[in-house]
């Protein structure tokens, strides 16, 4: 009975989990559709007379002054639109790294592509990149930058800079590479841009320059903002695809409210707005995301948007730097990190406050966090993920081992009792009530409870929903092998062989635990839990399937050993 109990709450469990999953998922893509469809039926339609006007996608002045600054903020107008450049006039620069291919725009000099060269995006090595940016109208994914002012003399993300080259490579031996962009106005204000590459990070440095070579004081604001169209599939559910599930949308951090994201279809109806200082701003998305990174000591602006787009809705975080005063013939400079990559566990932290945040676990964080850092640990001794799930398992049962211990021997007495229960049942036939009593004394005469495995369960459950978040999050994970036929332990059996031993184990299980009370319907149910979650767990991760597999197997051989040790006392005695 007890292993019966464990099965169909574990099933229950897995199911509700799953529909839970589907009902939000399908709750979102209703509320997101109708979002995006309202947006766009204010667009003009491509063919119309009228011109499309330009996306209102510059942010206005922040009035705050810059730290040390003793500006008084003048009011802030609405910030005039500066042409846009046609698109046929741009350059785009290339610029390769050991673990970045990225392309920035001399519109804005903003970066518009983004390959991630050590994640291909099969198992095939030779596959495409992973391409986190990308300015493509059907996958708009931008990180852009620029400065608006009180008296329109700023460049926005939409002006034009001149760069000494069109292709840059991080050489042999390089550990920096600097790219720069320079903008100069006609009344002799002169902005620069310059991003310094990392060998081996994500993290770009962007140093922003603003040199007054004119009579007047010049005030104004640096902003940096994301860009991006919802990605095809963003709230559909898949149980073989965890991308459609993983939360895709807007995200920041503040040292007061700490974690906070916004999913695409609440940005009309809860946009952000707030001053923050020692905060960040991301786009996540399933293994990656983008962030800006602003200085821990300045306050910005934050705020999110959804502005037009040519085809869809796109959506909009920004932050806005504080109003800073350039006098004449005087220099200002700043500087932010721009982070683009995937979600390394280990590294985030170091860049800024609660960026390891954006590894999204969700209401199983508190035992997913301590899990990933064990298998971390277990993966440095074996240098295999799919080894360290194995030794996980193994720590899991010693640890309870003294709980399984009771268990097991729990059942071994039930089944020592089996005769007599089904005498009971003989007894007093279809009188239930009776019958329970008769055998609630019974066990209480030869000291067995019934409930014993239901804690041992209780501490797998946990274990087990939180590692399925760990194999779907983690990009250190993903595409991990194991040996023989997994190459992935992230994606689902390719041969089914784990699902299919695991039933076995539950076949061989279900044999050695007794059936006594169980009505013949229960007993159907019972013999139809190994084919039930076969089919389930061959659309699981197969690090997931593995990890339950091991754990049947390992229970199923203490169960016996133990059961094995009642009996022969038993028969001694």
């Amino acid at each position: 009975m007890p292993q019966v109990r464990q099965f169909l709450l574990i099933a229950l469990l897995a199911v509700g989990f799953l529909l839970w999953q589907a009902w939000e998922t399908d709750h979102r893509v209703a509320t997101a559709v109708a979002t995006a469809a309202s947006t766009a039926a204010n667009q003009p339609l491509p063919g119309d007379a009228a011109p499309v006007p330009p996306p209102n996608d510059v942010p206005a002045p922040n009035a705050t002054p810059a730290a040390g600054s003793d500006a008084v903020p003048a009011p802030t107008p609405e910030s005039p639109e500066a042409p846009a450049a046609a698109r046929d006039d741009s350059v785009r620069v290339t610029v390769d790294t050991d673990v970045l291919h990225v392309v920035i725009d001399t519109t804005g000099a903003s970066v518009v592509s983004t390959s991630l060269l050590r994640y291909p995006i099969t198992l095939d090595p030779n596959s495409d990149r992973v391409q986190l940016l990308d300015d493509s109208p059907q996958h708009y994914f931008v990180a852009q930058s620029g400065w608006v002012g009180n008296d329109g003399r700023a460049p926005d993300h939409r002006a034009r800079y001149q760069t000494a080259a069109e292709h840059y490579r991080l050489a042999e031996g390089q550990d920096v590479l600097e790219v720069a962009f320079t903008h100069t106005g006609a009344d002799g204000l002169t902005f620069t841009k310059r991003y310094r590459f990392h060998r081996g990070q994500y993290a770009i440095d962007l140093v922003e320059q603003v040199h007054n070579g004119s009579a007047q004081p010049w005030q104004g604001n640096a902003y940096r903002q994301l860009q991006r169209t919802a990605p095809a599939g963003a709230g559909s559910f898949s149980l073989t695809n965890p991308q459609t599930y993983s939360f895709v949308g807007a995200a920041w951090y503040s040292p007061d409210k700490h974690f906070e994201k916004l999913a695409f279809d609440a940005f009309a109806e809860e946009p952000l707005s707030r001053t923050i200082t020692g905060g960040w701003a991301a786009m996540l998305q399933h293994y990656f995301f983008a962030a800006w990174i602003p200085p821990v000591d300045q306050p910005n602006t934050y705020a999110t948007k959804v502005v037009a787009g040519p085809l869809v809705p796109r959506y909009l975080i920004s932050t806005v730097g504080p109003a800073t005063t350039v006098a004449p013939g005087a220099s200002s400079e700043g500087s932010v990190r721009l982070y683009l990559g995937p979600k390394l566990q280990q590294e985030l932290p170091k860049l800024a406050e609660g960026l390891a945040l954006t590894i999204d676990y969700g209401y199983v964080t508190l035992f997913a966090e301590p899990l990933f850092w064990l298998l971390a640990k277990l993966h440095a001794l074996t240098g295999n993920w799919g080894a360290a799930i194995i030794l996980l398992v193994v720590l899991i049962k010693l640890a309870f081992y003294k709980l399984s211990e009771a268990q097991y021997r729990s059942m071994a007495k039930m089944r020592k009792l089996q005769p007599r229960l089904v005498a009971l049942k003989e007894r007093y036939g279809d009188d239930k009530e009776k019958y329970n009593q008769a055998m609630l004394e019974l066990y209480q005469k030869e000291k067995v409870n019934p409930m014993g495995g239901c804690l041992p369960v209780l501490v797998t459950i946990p274990v087990f929903i939180a590692l399925y978040w760990v194999l779907v999050e983690s990009v250190e994970l993903r595409q991990a092998p194991f040996y023989g036929w997994i190459k992935s332990l992230t994606d689902q059996d390719p041969y089914f062989i784990l699902p299919v031993l695991n039933a076995a184990v539950m076949i061989i299980t279900q044999r050695m635990t007794p059936m006594t009370g169980m009505d013949p319907t229960q007993q159907k149910m019972m013999q139809l839990m190994p084919v039930v979650f076969s089919v389930m767990f061959a659309f699981f991760p197969a690090g997931l399937v593995l990890y339950w597999t091991v754990n049947g197997v390992l229970s199923l051989a203490q169960q016996w050993v133990i059961m094995k040790r009642v009996d022969d006392g038993t028969a001694k005695a």
